[in-house]
């Protein structure tokens, strides 16, 4: 399987909405806007700039699990202090490999220093099924044509 395209053809098929949340908003509101769009992560953004991603993930492990209060902690206090990020152009099988090592579930798409984007490994998985069944069927019609010529 291919998986050296450009993440930019996997956006194309995305919605274009990108949900956020400002760092000092809490992570009751956070974790109330993800639930509310059916989304696992947001991007929070400070002046117009991403300044880190918040994901489900991080509720689980740094509030759940430390019995901290969602209603009174901020987005910034328990979100990763480095985000790791691709361009449009970075490949399907880059951004697997950057999620898998760095034990990620969402990557930024940052174009030009603006936030073009934001990829799943739901994203990714549901991609490469669509190619390798759209591989299938181009195989499938090549068959039935040779025979039937």
């Amino acid at each position: 399987m291919k998986t050296t395209y450009p993440i930019s053809s996997l956006l194309h098929h995305k919605t274009s909405a990108l949900w956020n949340i400002a760092p000092d908003a809490t992570v009751f509101d956070a974790i109330k806007l993800m639930s509310e769009k059916n989304i696992g992560a947001l991007l929070v953004m400070s002046g117009g700039k991403l300044a880190g991603i918040f994901s489900e993930r991080d509720y689980t492990r740094k509030i759940a699990l430390h019995g901290k209060n969602s209603k009174q902690t901020q987005v910034w206090e328990i979100m990763p202090k480095e985000v790791i990020t691709v361009t449009p152009t970075d490949s399907v099988e880059h951004c697997m490999k950057l999620m898998t090592e760095n034990r990620v579930r969402h990557l930024p798409v940052v174009e030009e220093g603006k936030v073009a984007g934001i990829i799943s490994i739901g994203d990714l998985v549901n991609w490469i099924i669509s190619t390798q069944n759209a591989a299938i069927e181009q195989l499938e019609q090549y068959i039935a044509g040779g025979i039937a010529g």
